[in-house]
């Protein structure tokens, strides 16, 4: 099992923990990660958009010069994608881009993204993160203290109000639970900061 130091909200080190391999040690399978993350960001589509072809726009009732005689290329009608004013060739439709994967594969990739953080380092454990009240100065200084980058995920066994809050304002600071933990938000993150009671709790859960 690999050993991750344990920090405070100051920055100093208070202990080790043992992070289980069957979630934090997996051999990474990038085809997995790369799969679950374009089908994350196709199910956050709205679909909305929408053209219109040559038989929605208005006019094109009738042609717009005669056939033969004036020197230009013959035309139809107005509504031609070739006209200004007409309508679109293939024009988009609204439509649903939302599509499921196996939960096996969703489940090899988030092993997958976790493992990838504690191989490059980039896993951050704390023995706690608890505020008296949100403030954000409070947040920007634990994150400085722990060494965070400026892109962070910091991952909550249960919510804390005091700690969205403080973290609400910060530019690529993003709070989230255990049970919304997903692919795209840990990988698009370069530090990764978790409480040990969260460790506890992605380990029950995604074992």
């Amino acid at each position: 099992m690999a050993k991750v130091r344990v920090l405070d909200m100051s920055g100093g080190e208070v202990g080790d923990i043992e992070l289980n391999d069957g979630i934090f040690g997996i051999e990474i399978n990038k085809n997995a990660v790369h799969a679950v993350i374009k089908n994350y960001l196709a199910n956050q589509r709205q679909g909305t958009q929408s053209a219109k072809t040559r038989g929605e726009v208005r006019g094109g009732g009738r042609k717009p010069f005669r056939q033969k005689g004036t020197g230009r290329g013959r035309q139809g009608s107005t509504t031609s994608p070739n006209h200004i004013g007409g309508g679109v060739v293939f024009a988009p439709k609204p439509r649903d881009y939302r599509y499921s994967l196996p939960k096996k594969l969703r489940r090899l990739a988030l092993k997958s993204a976790l493992t990838s953080k504690v191989v490059e380092n980039e896993i951050i454990v704390l023995d706690s993160l608890t505020f008296e009240a949100p403030k954000t100065k409070d947040m920007i200084k634990v994150l400085s203290s722990v060494g965070a980058a400026k892109k962070t995920l910091v991952v909550m066994p249960e919510k804390d109000e005091n700690v969205v809050r403080s973290a609400h304002n910060i530019p690529g600071v993003r709070t989230c639970l255990v049970t919304t933990l997903n692919v795209y938000d840990i990988i698009n993150h370069t530090s990764f900061i978790v409480t040990k009671d969260a460790v506890s709790k992605i380990e029950e859960v995604y074992s």
